[in-house]
This record gives structure tokens, C-alpha cells and sequence, in this order.
């Protein structure tokens, strides 16, 4: 009688056909095959572990995955430290001069810093005060501070207010300097962000300058208001 399991063409189309059963897995095959799923699942696990999930279950994983999983583990670090930095900072500080050194020039590696220098009683300094409380809850890997300018700079001049400085790991790296450079109290939120995007202290998602879009609408409103050339030669031929 044939061996229905013997590889032969025969068998094969017969097979195919259904007249023979699908040949038997011998059991050791089985058991190879079953050890080596699990032990792919249990690599793959690691990549969606957190750091406290894989210092638990370091046991299991064979000396194969400990360069894996130790890239893993770094990324995993990296990721948590990316995360308290952003969620450190999410409001203005007011500082005096003596908090100048630590707040400012020592922030620390990676930091940005936008100090507001400002007045009670100037409405320009009150609405950018607004601005920034918004800005820094938005932009909480940004340092936001605010210092009564004559605190933190002796006889600093009124006429300068309101005054942005933008700093970067300690090092200057923008100033905005009286109402002019703000555009006056008509200065949006938008607006104070797209600036500030444009020195590097925020990472807007603001596509265009918000500035630009106020101005173009201002241009077509003078334009539409102009009589055209028509209109002015009906007029001479009246006259």
C-alpha cells in the first residue's frame, strides 16, 4: 500500500484533488515552529514597552535583543526627557534684575527665553502681556518672562516700551524695541506669534504672516475706494 505522507507527484495531485488528506506535520516540526513564534512575540513586545515594562521583563529576552532593546530603552529615555521639557514652562514669569543672570543667560542648553520689558499703565505693554500668557501656555517648551523695565534696566526709557528681548541657551538673538515695531494696539496674537517664529523662540503653525493677510485687505479697500479712470474723465466732461 502507499505511504499517503510519501513525497511523491502522485501524492501531490492527489492532494490537490482531495483525495488524500494534507500530509501530516511531523510533531517535532510543530514544536520548533510554535517555540520559534513565541519567541518572535516576545521580541516584538519590547518596541511598545515602556522603560519601567522593560526593566521588569529584562529577564526574558535573550543576548540576541539586548542591543535592541538597549536602543529602545535610550529612545524610550530620550522621549521622556523631550516630554518634561516641553511641559515645563506654561505661563509669564515676572522677574526683577536680580533674577536676570538665572532666568536669562542661564536658562540652560536648548532653552528659548522671551523677556517682555513693560509698564503699568502703557496699554500697548497690558495687550502684549495678554498675548504672551496665551503664547506660553501654546508654546510650553518657550521660556515666557516679564519684568517692569526700569526694575530690570535702570532708566530705561519709556519711549522704548514696549521691548522684547528673544534669547537662545543665554545669547541674544532678537530684539523688537518701542510701540512702532509692534504695529500699535491693532498687534494680534497671531501677529506677536508669526514675529517671534521668525527669530526662532516658537515653532508656529501659522502658514503665512497674518500681518501680510490685514495688509493686503487694507491695499483692496484703497483700491475699491479710488475713482478709476473712467470716472474721471465723466467728471471733466461734465465740467
Amino acid at each position: 500500500m502507499q505511504d499517503p505522507n510519501e513525497d511523491t507527484e502522485w501524492n501531490d495531485i492527489l492532494r490537490k484533488k482531495g483525495i488524500l488528506p494534507p500530509k501530516e506535520t511531523p510533531k517535532e516540526d510543530e514544536e520548533e515552529e510554535e517555540l520559534a513564534l513565541q519567541q518572535q512575540s516576545v521580541v516584538k513586545t519590547y518596541e511598545s514597552m515602556t522603560l519601567e515594562e522593560l526593566d521588569e521583563n529584562e529577564d526574558e529576552f535573550g543576548e540576541e535583543d539586548e542591543a535592541a532593546i538597549e536602543m529602545y530603552r535610550q529612545k524610550r529615555l530620550a522621549e521622556w526627557k523631550a516630554t518634561q521639557i516641553k511641559n515645563v514652562f506654561s505661563e509669564v514669569v515676572e522677574i526683577s534684575g536680580q533674577d536676570y543672570v538665572k532666568e536669562v543667560n542661564k536658562a540652560g542648553e536648548g532653552i528659548w527665553v522671551v523677556l517682555h520689558l513693560y509698564k503699568q499703565g502703557i496699554p500697548l505693554c497690558t495687550l502684549i502681556n495678554q498675548h504672551l500668557s496665551i503664547m506660553a501656555n501654546k508654546f510650553r517648551q518657550t521660556k515666557f518672562l516679564k519684568s517692569i523695565s526700569t526694575t530690570c534696566i535702570p532708566n530705561y526709557p519709556d519711549r522704548n516700551l514696549p521691548t522684547i528681548f528673544v534669547y537662545f541657551e543665554g545669547e541674544m538673538k532678537a530684539q523688537f524695541i518701542g510701540p512702532h515695531v509692534f504695529g500699535g494696539m491693532n498687534l494680534t496674537v497671531d501677529e506677536l506669534e508669526w514675529r517671534l517664529s521668525e527669530s526662532g523662540a516658537v515653532k508656529t503653525d501659522l502658514e503665512e504672516n497674518p500681518r501680510k493677510q490685514v495688509e493686503d485687505k487694507m491695499m483692496t479697500s484703497i483700491r475699491s475706494s479710488l475713482p478709476t479712470r473712467k470716472d474721471s474723465d465723466s467728471e471733466d466732461e461734465d465740467d
